[in-house]
């Protein structure tokens, strides 16, 4: 570049503006560069000092692989609101079946003397108390039982239509993330030709600096936008497996 402007072929105004656009460049590098220490940082904090940091190249997006078709295990969530429900059935039927209280059995001793100077005597009593129809107590914890147990239902029924929204909801948002991706990553192709064509142009003498540097800067916004994509989808499969209640591989 300084060659070109000594030997007259670009201006000195041209020179400083790709000098300036190349400041601003490692200006963003640099903070790019921080911000991505300072969560490391904070990732080892949370993970302990096991999380590396990245040697040499950039790290790409990982995607977790997407849920196989027939992969719809049951959600942790609704397994313990079905168990919830399953214990709560059972108590209501035992309520029903128990028309009456249980037999109740009693023991008890007496020490006692008929005037003074006497002996004390003990006895020893013993009582059967047979409880005879349920009556309104009956009917009181029958009623309750089954409310419980209605009221697990529903919490399960609830959370069940919960998930099932959430889960196609999260299937949406991936079909749209993997439908944005496409079309940065075919516009960063786009950008990267385009930039190729207006290099060589500008070698040939036959596009201005200001050309060139605008189309590099669509080419950079482009591949930033696609690797943005990228991120976004990773994310969104992300969530897809925890609407489904699958675990990280």
């Amino acid at each position: 570049m300084a060659c070109r402007v000594q030997a007259g072929e670009l201006a000195r105004a041209d020179q400083h503006q790709a000098e300036g656009a190349v400041a601003a460049a490692e200006a963003a590098l640099a903070q790019a560069e921080g911000e991505a220490s300072v969560a490391l940082l904070q990732l080892q904090a949370l993970a302990g000092d096991a999380v590396a940091a990245p040697a040499g190249a950039r790290p790409e997006a990982d995607a977790e692989p997407e849920p196989a078709p027939a992969e719809d295990p049951p959600h942790p969530a609704l397994a313990a609101l079905q168990d919830q429900a399953t214990l709560a059935e059972r108590a209501a039927a035992l309520a029903a079946t128990q028309s009456r209280a249980h037999p109740e059995l009693a023991l008890a001793t007496t020490r006692d003397r008929g005037a003074a100077g006497e002996r004390y005597g003990q006895s020893v009593t013993l009582a059967l108390r047979v409880p005879f129809g349920g009556g309104a107590r009956h009917d009181g914890r029958v009623a309750d039982a089954r409310a419980e147990a209605a009221e697990a239902q529903a919490a399960l029924a609830l959370e069940r239509s919960r998930l099932q929204a959430e889960r196609r909801a999260a299937q949406a948002r991936v079909a749209a993330a993997r439908t944005r991706l496409a079309a940065a990553t075919q516009r960063a192709t786009l950008a990267r030709e385009t930039q190729g064509f207006f290099e060589k142009s500008f070698r040939l003498g036959e596009t201005d600096l200001p050309t060139r540097l605008r189309t590099a800067a669509e080419a950079a916004e482009a591949e930033r936008q696609a690797a943005r994509s990228r991120i976004e989808l990773a994310a969104a499969i992300s969530a897809w497996r925890q609407a489904l209640g699958l675990l990280p591989p």
